[in-house]
């Protein structure tokens, strides 16, 4: 018999209670909240399991073997409804991490308890039973620690070449350089060079880092694509601060500081290089500026997050004064009333022939009647006022009579444009009409131009055509991303001009850019219709049928997440809470869960088009969002926009019945309700319309729960913002992960080709050149990953080493 000065016994019995008790605990908290769960019409398992966990609990408190036993059933039920509750799954392992991993490290540790409990009586090699089951199960748990490591979900088909592909015309005028936010006016972001290569790409190395001193902080994003010409490369600030670096060693050429403020969301995207087109044109130029010498014979085109359309002298980083007034045209001017933060234009311009397109951000959760979505056109050379497009007012089509604005609150293009020169046509991308989730005081043209795409006839702004890609917009599913033109095969040996737009939604859409008509099927399906008093709903909506739908898989209360099962229960609660009846899922009072949320599937970063192969490469985030209307009646009085950062809290929709609280649907620990991936990168064939691979963005070593970072570096797949940039060689270069690295992919196989670890994480979008010493360079602007508070200030160059390559 042991007594209580028997060490081992006394130790033994205390670590025996106080297991019982942290099983009894943590039943509780499965049973409880599961209690709820099951009120709401959701799952048995966890009231059940967490009532049967005490009692084990108690029972095993007490040292008794039946408390053991009955672990051990609720064990093996737990395993035999993990997997059914999971089947069918594209990827098991994520959703059985949950369900399946803390039982198991439980049932670990009471197998190697057990053979301290009073009623085992095994003796010989029975006594080793519960230690080989302990061991059995943590080897699972290891084998499962280093699987975490390995990507899942993946998806790899064979890619099937295709001698169709070529590159557009305006992809070889370009030559060596990237003039533009996505290199030319075509928005694929296809670099046509083949000195980097999948075979050397793991000899890249960084050539310069430049730090332009302006720390991104508070509400400001580091979002800019360098541009690159004349062997310079130009690059801007979230404060619109220009650097002017030499691109072979990134030293300073110049500085120009606009000192441009903004109340919030202060990001420049990019710049554009401009020439005046024609010898005729810098002579008129010069005559203006009274001068003979080739003063701002190019130009550098900025927009500033004041509201400003600047010009500078692509040599000296002086303001063209022949431009507007002293080099600045006013963009507020006629907008209507602008409260500060507002209006701001944080894409770069689009520069079309000798006009500048510019649209800019609406603050679009504030008030009815907030500043126009007007697009005007720009004398290039002079910043005289060329056309305006007013959907609400179509015949102004230059500055509204005096004393009054354009129409306010109409929807707005915050992303950047593209244009096709040959068709004299540029496409528009649109916001929804302001406010974004109750639309009972929308006028018609609101309703026909929200979240559509929009052609206008580039010298006179007139319509062409419109598409809409949804109707009566109430869930922010404006388009975000700039359309991207390319010739797809028809089948019939010729080729038809396409226009690929990525949405929000996950849909994207292939339309004949000359009319606006769907190349690939779209169909019409019906939707829930239950409006708000004094809203309407659309009964159908728009499915790209015909193209792939990239992570817009419908959700289900299994499909809720969490790192335990208790956050995991905590998710499914909130999904039961909240109305959720497909991606249209109608507003209310009680709160409608938003899947795609309105940060997307895709978002501002849009795509790139391997030219070369007919490779359409995205990436998308997942996270499923919450947003409750709130009567006005029972809305906060104060409300302060300088509290308000990256969409979430409370929007007042002043003038609405409702106001909105919004956010992300998180659980305790800061993770994400919805299942991963949280983010993938895709490779797409655009010959067979279908997903060639599929893989997760990014790893979880630079966040975790609360925020603290796991330094593992397990590719779960994590939220991406900004876009990839692909080069004729196959690669596909991607930087907008929540982790701290710039990867090379292989654009039709998915590989991973390379990584480079970078200071702090990234949100914009790569680019590439070659230089005058004949060496290619891939350019990233690295100023902090959107989740993240580690933020930086740097431009870094990669480059082969000498002789690689050339």
């Amino acid at each position: 018999m042991k007594t209580a000065n028997n060490p081992p016994s006394n130790i033994s019995r205390l670590l025996i209670f106080c297991f019982g008790i942290l099983l009894a605990l943590i039943g509780l908290a499965l049973c409880l909240p599961g209690i709820k769960l099951v009120s709401l019409g959701g799952s048995f398992y966890y009231a059940l399991a967490g009532a049967l966990i005490v009692v084990s609990g108690v029972l095993i408190a007490m040292r008794r073997m039946a408390g053991a036993w009955l672990y051990g059933i609720i064990f093996l039920a737990t395993v035999i409804w993990a997997f059914w509750e999971v089947w069918p799954s594209d990827s098991w392992f994520w959703p059985l991490v949950p369900r399946l991993v803390v039982p198991t490290v439980l049932a670990s540790i009471l197998l190697l308890l057990v053979p301290f409990f009073p009623a085992y009586r095994t003796g010989g090699a029975g006594k080793r039973v519960p230690f080989i089951g302990a061991v059995t199960l943590v080897l699972a748990l290891v084998i499962t620690l280093v699987s975490a490591f390995e990507p899942h979900g993946v998806i790899k088909n064979a890619y099937v070449p295709n001698a169709d592909w070529k590159h557009s015309p305006e992809t070889d005028e370009a030559g060596n350089e990237w003039r533009q936010y996505a290199r030319t006016s075509m928005g694929t972001r296809y670099a046509p060079f083949k000195q980097i290569t999948p075979e050397n790409v793991s000899q890249l190395k960084v050539a310069w880092t430049f730090r332009y001193g302006d720390l991104p902080t508070g509400s400001a994003e580091d979002q800019n694509t360098p541009i690159f010409a004349d062997n310079t490369v130009y690059t801007c600030s979230a404060h619109n601060i220009v650097h002017a670096l030499d691109a072979v060693t990134g030293k300073t050429r110049w500085r120009f500081d606009p000192q441009a403020k903004s109340l919030m969301w202060e990001r420049c995207r990019g710049l554009t290089y401009y020439e005046p087109s024609s010898p005729v044109a810098l002579q008129q130029v010069n005559q203006v500026a009274h001068t003979s010498d080739a003063h701002c014979s190019a130009r550098i085109v900025m927009n500033t997050i004041d509201g400003r359309l600047m010009q500078l002298d692509a040599k000296t980083g002086q303001p063209c004064k022949e431009f507007g007034q002293d080099g600045t045209v006013n963009l507020n001017a006629h907008l209507g009333k602008i409260d500060p933060g507002y209006y701001i234009p944080t894409s770069a311009p689009t520069v079309m022939e000798n006009l500048i397109i510019s649209g800019g951000w609406i603050w679009d959760g504030m008030r009815i009647g907030e500043p126009s979505g007007v697009i005007r056109a720009f004398d290039a050379r002079t910043g005289e006022l060329v056309w305006a497009w007013d959907m609400g007012n179509p015949g102004i089509d230059k500055l509204p009579p005096p004393g009054q604005t354009y129409t306010l609150g109409t929807p707005n293009v915050w992303s950047t444009p593209a244009y096709d020169a040959k068709l004299g046509l540029v496409y528009l991308p649109t916001g929804n009409a302001t406010p974004d989730f109750w639309g009972g005081k929308r006028r018609p043209f609101d309703d026909r131009y929200s979240s559509a795409i929009v052609a206008l006839d580039i010298k006179t702004g007139k319509e062409r055509w419109h598409y809409q890609t949804v109707h009566h917009d109430l869930w922010d599913y404006d388009i975000p991303s700039q359309p991207a033109l390319y010739d797809v095969p028809d089948g019939k040996g010729n080729s038809i001009p396409a226009l690929i737009q990525l949405t929000k939604r996950g849909q994207i859409f292939m339309l004949d850019r000359r009319t606006g008509t769907p190349i690939a099927e779209v169909e019409e399906r019906a939707v829930p219709v239950d409006p708000l008093p004094g809203d309407w709903m659309a009964p159908t909506q728009p499915y790209s049928v015909g193209m792939p739908q990239i992570g817009n898989t419908v959700l289900t209360e299994a499909k809720m997440w969490g790192t335990t099962p208790l956050d995991q229960l905590y998710c499914r609660i909130r999904f039961k809470e909240l109305r959720y009846e497909g991606e249209f899922t109608p507003m209310s009072v009680k709160g409608t869960l938003v899947y795609p949320g309105s940060f997307g599937g895709m978002n501002w970063g849009s795509a790139s088009i391997d030219e070369s192969r007919g490779m359409l490469i995205v990436n998308d985030m997942r996270l499923a969002r919450y947003v409750y209307m709130v009567p006005r009646d029972k809305a906060p009085k104060d409300f302060s926009l300088s509290s308000k950062t990256h969409g979430e809290g409370y929007f007042p929709q002043a003038g609405t019945p409702y106001g909105v609280t919004t956010g992300n649907l998180m659980s305790p620990l800061g993770v994400p309700c919805n299942q991963p991936p949280y983010g993938t990168i895709s490779g797409i064939d655009l010959a067979t319309r279908s997903v060639v691979w599929e893989v997760p963005a990014g790893t979880v070593q630079d966040t975790g729960p609360f925020g603290i970072k796991s330094g593992l570096k397990i590719p779960l797949g994590m939220p991406s913002l900004s876009g990839p940039m692909t080069t004729a060689s196959g690669l596909a270069f991607y930087a907008g992960t929540q982790d701290f690295y710039l990867r090379a992919f292989g654009t039709t196989t998915g590989k991973l080709l390379w990584e480079s670890r970078l200071p702090v994480g990234g949100q914009a979008t790569p680019m590439s050149y070659i230089a005058r010493d004949g060496k290619q360079y891939v350019v990233l602007s690295v100023g902090g990953a959107r989740q993240s508070p580690e933020r930086g200030d740097y431009i870094i160059a990669y480059a082969l080493p000498d002789g690689v390559g050339q």
